[in-house]
């Protein structure tokens, strides 16, 4: 399970990333609001744990925005704020549950397991781009009856791309999410998966391709687009 904490306050965000990764989930940190939405609009994550006041943007503007591309992830907001009106707010735009700090380490927990046994209410586990499907619970990329199974990391660059169809996905931004911050992978580690995936596309006959965009990283596109 692959989680999202956003919070400006350093010392905490570092706090929960670690208490997290002592219960087995794998972290990143984003420290204000339009670096957190920036990540969280990828759909990699299983959930998000977010702060309500940050520079740039807030809580509830990211949630907002979350829900307005269909991003069904479940958002854990974690706030100071205690008001019924926040929570309200908060709640309306599309937050699961709400904490309010200080908060016991032991509840936070308890609630992001909650979460996390919660089916998504907006986007199944099939994602589609041109004539390819990608299926969540089975790995198997598919071009109508014709399926191919992809590995772990083949599939996650996949979802990554087809999540983000038509943007630019830079290389750095598919090490960080994939393999993680801490990791030693390099650019030619990428280039060998993008070059499976680029095959079996070919083998599925599909229209859709795998482009590199030179110098920055790799877009999902039609061909002779």
């Amino acid at each position: 399970m692959k989680i999202l904490v956003v919070d400006d306050e350093r010392q905490l965000t570092n706090a929960l990333s670690v208490i997290l990764k002592q219960n087995k989930y794998a972290v990143d940190v984003a420290y204000d609001g339009e670096e957190g939405l920036d990540y969280a609009l990828t759909g990699l994550y299983d959930l998000i744990v977010l702060d309500v006041m940050m520079p740039k943007k807030d809580g509830f503007e990211v949630v907002k925005e979350l829900r307005e591309n269909k991003i069904s992830t479940p958002v854990l907001m974690l706030t100071a704020k205690s008001e019924t009106s926040d929570i309200i707010s908060g709640l309306n735009y599309g937050a699961d549950d709400y904490l309010t700090k200080p908060f016991d380490t032991g509840e936070l927990l308890a609630r992001i397991k909650a979460l996390l046994r919660r089916k998504p209410e907006f986007a199944g586990n099939v994602i589609e781009y041109g004539d390819l499907t990608l299926d969540r619970d089975s790995f198997e990329l598919a071009k109508g009856s014709h399926k191919i199974a992809l590995g772990k990391k083949e599939f996650q660059i996949m979802e990554m791309l087809m999540l983000n169809k038509g943007k630019t996905i830079e290389k750095e931004k598919l090490i960080e999410k994939i393999w993680g911050y801490d990791s030693e992978a390099e650019y030619n580690t990428i280039e060998v998966y993008i070059t499976f995936l680029r095959r079996k596309i070919t083998a599925l006959n599909s229209s859709a391709e795998i482009k590199s965009v030179r110098g920055i990283g790799y877009t999902l596109g039609a061909k002779n687009d």
